[in-house]
C-alpha cells in the first residue's frame, strides 16, 4: 500500500514551515539577470520581441530607459521589425534581408552597430575593424539625436543586412 500524505498535513506543515521562515515555503523570487563584462546582460539566443525585453530589462541603470527608448524608436521606425538576441545583443532586421542593427552594453555607453553603417549619409561616427559596420556610442549624458538616428534606422532597415 502506497504511503499517502493528507492535503490537511500537507497544509499544516506548509504553514509550520512559513513560521520558521523555511525557504521552501516562500516563493521564489526571479533570478537577478547575470550581468557580463561591461554591465552587459546575459540573455540566451533567442527570436522575437520578448528575449529582447528581457535584454531592456536587464540593461544597468540608465542604459535600460535608453535600450527601451531606442527599441520603441526602431519599432515606430520599421513596423513589423524582426527582433532577436543572439551574443547576448540585440539584434534589429527585416525578414529575407538580414539584421541592420545591433545594441550592446558596455561599461560607460551603450554601443548601437549599423551593420551597413558605411552606405548610411551622413555615416555615423564611429569606426569598426569591419569596412561596412559604424558604430554610434551613447552615454548617460549625451543627447540623442532622433531625428538622425531614426534616419539611419531607416535608410539601414532598406539595406541588405547582414547574415548572422
Amino acid at each position: 500500500m502506497a504511503n499517502r500524505t493528507s492535503g490537511k498535513s500537507t497544509k499544516v506543515a506548509k504553514k509550520a514551515a512559513a513560521k520558521r521562515g523555511d525557504a521552501r515555503s516562500q516563493p521564489r523570487k526571479a533570478a537577478k539577470p547575470v550581468l557580463l563584462a561591461g554591465g552587459n546582460p546575459q540573455i540566451a539566443k533567442a527570436y522575437g520581441d520578448a528575449p529582447v525585453q528581457a535584454y531592456i530589462a536587464a540593461m544597468p541603470g540608465w542604459k535600460s530607459d535608453l535600450g527601451r527608448r531606442l527599441d520603441a524608436l526602431i519599432m515606430r521606425t520599421v513596423p513589423g521589425v524582426h527582433k532577436a538576441v543572439k551574443w547576448n545583443s540585440p539584434f534589429y532586421g527585416v525578414e529575407g534581408q538580414g539584421w541592420f542593427l545591433g545594441i550592446h552594453c558596455l561599461t560607460k555607453y551603450v554601443k548601437v552597430a549599423f551593420f551597413r553603417g558605411a552606405s548610411l549619409r551622413p555615416v555615423p561616427p564611429g569606426e569598426s575593424k569591419s569596412k561596412d559596420t559604424r558604430y554610434l556610442d551613447i552615454r548617460e549624458d549625451d543627447e540623442l539625436d532622433e531625428v538622425q538616428f531614426v534616419a539611419w534606422v531607416e535608410q539601414a532597415s532598406q539595406l541588405p543586412g547582414a547574415r548572422m
